[in-house]
């Protein structure tokens, strides 16, 4: 999973995301493709990035009328779809274009068949089929007949033709009377002037994007190794759980202490954590600054995080005071296996924060990417410095960036890794206002790695836009990062989850 270039296995995981996704809610997520569950502390430096989100299912649907010509008068509208013979040909086109959309998808994606209407008997018809997105081609047709079409359950993304021909009617047509241009009506209206696209299919993916994330976002399931809590906003989880419905299964760490207890005698166990210390630290660009006893049995917490995970069906993981607790318990620290669990594709984050999980769960699904949750700086000069001891190493899915494995900052203990990002690299940042539901984003683009005397990941950042609006924001919070822009598909999704989405970039 670290090689500078795609090999056989990682090309064929990547490519097959397009097709296929695991249920989040199945304990199936960390098996195998055959179905059997790997020994996890048989660590595979080469296996795939997993994506683990459900497939987002597309209904296409072309909308038109049959015109009949009569003489003298009006009798036909505006566009290029006026018979069957028409609609047929779009039908065609609609359908071979959305196949070279989904082929190149980076998220789970299924088009089904593209369906038509002609009436608003037939538009009803449409909501009991089991799909996620309606995707609405307006070619001609009656007000009553769209608002038919966009009445059924779902998302709804409209897409009209202007350039791409043969140009549509409600690509003239369209309006406030039928789109609304206040968030907070979305739920009841349905769709706004921003689930509209002409022409563009790049600009349908990144929406479909950022609804797949969507899709994922609600009712997904974490483990909360020692509890769920909220940095300065100990009703976070209860936000987490009521409005994001974010199911939350919280163990304590008397469940793991007797098998932590038992893979540190294990003979067994101790040979196979001591071989993934092998391939670990012989990866290119790995450099080991502490003992390697802790990267061990980083390995063993490893095994036992996703033994956790499997058996309650969740897809991403948290742990409260590991700071304290789990040092003594595990004789390591957390910080290199909760990189781990990133760098293979699940979603993992440190001191169980629920004021910035939501936040990291839905940017972990939107970009397909690991995400570095991190501690906030005073931003100064148009720069911030992000820091904290778990960052994962395979940031854009594909490659390890380079690493020292050190000790844990504050403690001078265990394995944690520093992270060195390559200079120039963009970057996205979401802050969440504590459990407010207003989220500040931005851009931003490393300029250096430091070693300052800080968590052991650290990077100064550009930040990309007015910097000195964040001075407003300075909390002493979490933000999360990921690799590339992901602005517009953020703020297209704070839409559908009640998030009050504010930008600086």
């Amino acid at each position: 999973m670290c090689c500078e270039h795609l090999n056989r296995r990682s090309f064929l995981g990547l490519t097959t995301r397009a097709l296929v996704g695991a249920s989040l809610s199945s304990p199936s997520v960390l098996h195998l493709a055959n179905g059997a569950t790997r020994d996890a502390v048989q660590w595979d430096p080469e296996e795939a990035f997993r994506t683990n989100g459900r497939t987002l299912r597309v209904q296409p649907l072309l909308m038109y009328r049959v015109a009949e010509k009569r003489e003298a008068t009006s009798w036909k509208s505006w566009g290029g779809i006026q018979t069957d013979q028409a609609a047929s040909e779009e039908v065609a086109r609609i359908s071979k274009e959305l196949s070279a959309l989904a082929a190149g998808a980076p998220f789970p994606l299924e088009i089904l068949p593209v369906l038509t209407v002609k009436t608003e008997s037939e538009a009803t018809l449409v909501g009991k089929r089991d799909h996620d997105v309606l995707l609405l081609y307006p070619a001609t047709g009656s007000g009553r007949l769209l608002q038919a079409c966009l009445s059924n359950p779902g998302d709804r993304i409209i897409f009209v033709r202007h350039r791409s021909r043969p140009i549509y009617y409600w690509y003239e047509a369209l309006s406030v009377q039928y789109l609304t241009t206040n968030d907070e009506e979305l739920p009841q209206r349905g769709v706004s002037v921003h689930d509209v696209v002409v022409d563009d299919y790049q600009d349908l993916l990144w929406r479909l994007r950022a609804l797949y994330g969507v899709k994922n976002f609600f009712g997904s399931r974490i483990l909360a190794l020692g509890g769920a809590g909220g940095k300065y906003s100990p009703e976070a989880p209860t936000v987490a759980r009521d409005k994001y419905k974010i199911e939350i299964i919280e163990v304590g760490y008397d469940a793991i202490a007797p098998r932590i207890q038992k893979v540190l005698t294990d003979g067994a166990s101790i040979s196979k954590a001591e071989r993934a210390t092998d391939k670990y630290l012989s990866l290119a660009n790995t450099t080991l600054m502490t003992d390697r006893k802790f990267v061990v049995n980083a390995f063993f917490l490893y095994a036992i995080f996703r033994d956790l995970m499997r058996e309650n069906g969740a897809s991403a993981f948290t742990i409260k005071d590991c700071m304290r607790t789990i040092m003594p318990m595990a004789q390591t620290t957390a910080c290199l296996t909760l990189s781990l669990l990133n760098d293979e594709g699940l979603a993992a984050f440190c001191e169980s924060d629920f004021v910035i999980i939501p936040s990291g769960i839905l940017l972990h699904h939107i970009s397909g990417k690991p995400v570095f949750l991190h501690n906030s700086t005073f931003p100064h000069h148009g720069m911030v410095t992000c820091a904290h001891c778990t960052s994962p190493r395979r940031m854009d899915g594909v490659r390890c960036e380079p690493a020292t494995i050190m000790t844990h900052y504050e403690s001078e203990y265990g394995a944690a890794p520093k992270v060195e990002m390559p200079e120039g690299q963009e970057v996205t940042f979401i802050d969440p206002e504590y459990s407010t539901g207003r989220w500040v984003g931005f851009k931003g683009r490393v300029e250096s790695n430091p070693s300052y005397e800080i968590c052991r990941s650290q990077q100064d950042v550009e930040i990309q836009g007015d910097w000195r609006k964040l001075l407003k924001e300075v909390r002493d919070s979490h933000w999360v990062m990921v690799y590339g822009d992901y602005l517009k598909e953020i703020e297209y999704a704070s839409r559908r989850i009640g998030v009050r989405w504010e930008c600086i970039s």
